[in-house]
């Protein structure tokens, strides 16, 4: 095997193995391979090798990126979206993991209908209250879940959070199982829509602690790309 496909291989039996622990089956998570400063062919090489979603950070990275990439590919956004670049942004990406405001929601919505398009989208949640990470606090959050509900070209899907980095993964556990209770918690308790299935969390150093605590996507960058 290649080295892309040993560390592809690699992350796959650490996911299974987490949900094998959680009692849960692997086709329940999907992996989100993260393709920051990943060249196009080393990300179309990988789309051959199994990988059918991929990710990026900043919307200009993807405009010079996606059309180098073979045709195939799911492209979302986790990265932080300004307003400015969210007309560029909705013909490149299946789902954006990242709103984390209001007004980021009505320029989505306002910018969909004008491209007639339905933007899949991830409330960003701020589950650790980090000043210096983006995102609505668990308290708004329900504010959020009304006025995407609301508005005809965006489709609510789940939730997204970060936890803080840590050398240890078990310190990410508090805040995977706090965005899982409110995802639970927000389902009971607003009209959270048909779509309401996705639990974004967890990345290189901790998705297995977020596949233990109910994440159905992991967003998995250098534990794939890191040395290709």
């Amino acid at each position: 095997m290649t080295d892309l496909e040993t560390r592809i291989h690699a992350v796959r039996e650490r996911i299974n193995a987490a949900c094998f622990r959680a009692g849960r089956k692997p086709e329940e998570v999907t992996l989100v391979a993260v393709t920051k400063t990943v060249a196009p062919e080393i990300v179309s090489e990988a789309y051959r090798l199994g990988i059918e979603v991929f990710a990026e950070n900043r919307v200009q990275e993807a405009i010079e990126k996606v059309p180098q990439v073979c045709p195939g590919p799911q492209w979302h956004l986790i990265g932080h979206l300004q307003s400015n670049k969210v007309k560029k942004a909705l013909p490149l990406f299946r789902m954006i993991h990242s709103v984390d405001s209001l007004s980021l929601l009505e320029t989505l919505q306002r910018e969909a209908a004008a491209q007639e398009f339905m933007v899949q989208v991830l409330l960003e949640v701020n589950v650790s209250g980090e000043a210096s990470k983006y995102g609505f606090r668990p308290d708004q959050t329900a504010l959020a879940v009304r006025a995407a509900t609301a508005m005809e070209n965006i489709r609510l899907c789940g939730l997204m959070t970060m936890a803080p980095y840590s050398d240890h993964p078990e310190n990410a556990r508090p805040v995977f199982r706090g965005l899982k209770q409110l995802f639970s918690q927000l389902h009971t308790q607003e009209a959270t829509g048909p779509f309401w299935r996705e639990l974004s969390m967890g990345m290189s150093n901790d998705f297995e602690v977020a596949i233990e605590e109910g994440a159905t996507m992991v967003r998995v960058g250098s534990a794939i790309f890191n040395g290709c």
